[in-house]
């Protein structure tokens, strides 16, 4: 079985950047053969290992930051409702996505509103403004799965199992949403247009979008935090940029969840985004970064290959916690089989499904105690102290390992 991807330096290939239309893309990070839907949830073992796969090119756009997939087929996906990307199963994430959403409701009085929200996945955020305000509201996206969302808030909300798209820009909001969305866009310019033609001369509208921040994947060499499914990756000056492009002033941005998202508030012409510009200073760090990143991802993958293996002839029992994306990039990008044993999440839809690519089992916390794991690769820190709590509950204690504690000379 070859669980292995394809990393490979130099790259050379350019593509015009799809943020700002003013510069080309130059490659600075590629791996091959990588699973093009890494939550796409996999019943069997073979289909797992015999997923679709695609390439990656990351390219670097020196006049605006963007960061880019410029090998990315968006043929090869089908989102549908088997994608199972929320994390509203972790009292950590839960915490952070009420207060999010509190915040956004104080500081725009969203109450009796309507709300769109594009990229809603199962529904959980738009549910949860809904639920606060109240408001009403309208979420798009195809993997949306009515029978899970159990709120009386949804008797005010409608759901609509599609992409969004100029066929619904009639549909209006004072609030427009998009939470881990935009990085699935490969035309960002032309994706905001569309979200600013549809709102039109209606300046009081505000849009809130939130995206991964690639500073924090280049400044932690976080390869495991690259997939086929993210062909647009934002920095602030990116972000920003994208936005003012389009017709909007910045309103506000920042980055919470521990610096793992990166949040921006806009409006259309109002003229206030002087207050947001980013330092002077930020696109030569940035691209610092980038070189940086190229630079010392290969040390990263050494050094966890070595650990793991070291682990694995040491006859330890070295599990992941963590079953979404960021554990199938990493087992992938590695080309990890036997080294690790399994793989722990606490959604029960993931368990008993396997990684896509490697083949993995996925399975719940309750199957630790009958398998006493000696280590465990907390693939999202965050979730480091509700990992240790259950651990603790059940009486184990393995090693744990944050997935970013490898150890090579940055």
């Amino acid at each position: 079985m070859n669980t292995r991807s394809e990393l490979r330096y130099p790259v050379v290939p350019e593509k015009e950047c799809p943020n700002c239309r003013t510069s080309s893309l130059s490659a600075f990070y590629e791996v091959r053969k990588v699973p093009v839907h890494s939550v796409l949830l996999m019943k069997t073992r073979e289909e797992a290992v015999h997923a679709p796969t695609g390439d990656i090119t990351l390219g670097f756009c020196p006049a605006c930051g963007f960061i880019g997939n410029t090998s990315f087929d968006g043929s090869l996906l089908a989102y549908s409702a088997d994608y199972e990307e929320t994390q509203g199963f972790s009292s950590t994430f839960q915490t952070f996505h009420r207060r999010l959403a509190v915040d956004l409701i104080d500081r725009y009085d969203l109450r009796e509103k309507h709300i769109i929200e594009i990229g809603c996945g199962k529904g959980e955020f738009i549910t949860l403004l809904c639920e606060l305000g109240p408001n009403f509201g309208v979420g798009f996206d195809p993997s949306y799965v009515s029978d899970r969302n159990c709120s009386e808030a949804r008797e005010r909300i409608t759901f609509i199992k599609d992409f969004y798209s100029e066929k619904y820009a009639d549909c209006q909001g004072d609030f427009v949403c998009c939470k881990m969305t935009l990085e699935h866009i490969p035309d960002v310019s032309g994706f905001l247009s569309t979200v600013r033609r549809a709102i039109g001369e209606r300046e009081d509208t505000t849009v809130f979008f939130q995206v991964p921040d690639v500073a924090r994947v280049l400044q932690e060499k976080a390869f495991w935090d690259i997939y086929h499914e993210h062909c647009s990756y934002f920095s602030r000056i990116s972000l920003a940029h994208a936005f003012r492009s389009q017709g909007f002033d910045v309103l506000n941005l920042w980055t919470d969840y521990d610096d793992q998202y990166l949040m921006i508030e806009a409006r259309p012409g109002k003229d206030v985004s002087a207050t947001v510009t980013p330092d002077a200073n930020e696109p030569e760090s940035f691209q610092r970064s980038v070189a940086s990143f190229q630079k010392h991802v290969p040390g990263a993958l050494k050094a966890w290959k070595q650990a793991l293996r070291s682990m694995h002839l040491d006859r330890q029992r070295v599990v992941l916690w963590g079953g979404g994306s960021k554990a199938a990039s990493f087992l992938t990008t590695l080309g990890i089989g036997g080294e690790v044993d399994y793989v722990v999440d606490i959604n029960p839809y993931r368990q008993g499904t396997f990684v896509a690519g490697t083949g993995h089992r996925i399975v719940g916390p309750d199957f630790l105690p009958g398998s006493r794991p000696d280590a465990v690769v907390i693939m999202n820190p965050i979730y480091r102290v509700e990992i240790q709590r259950t651990l603790q509950a059940m009486g184990l204690s393995p090693v744990l390992l944050d997935i970013t504690s490898h150890c090579y000379d940055a």
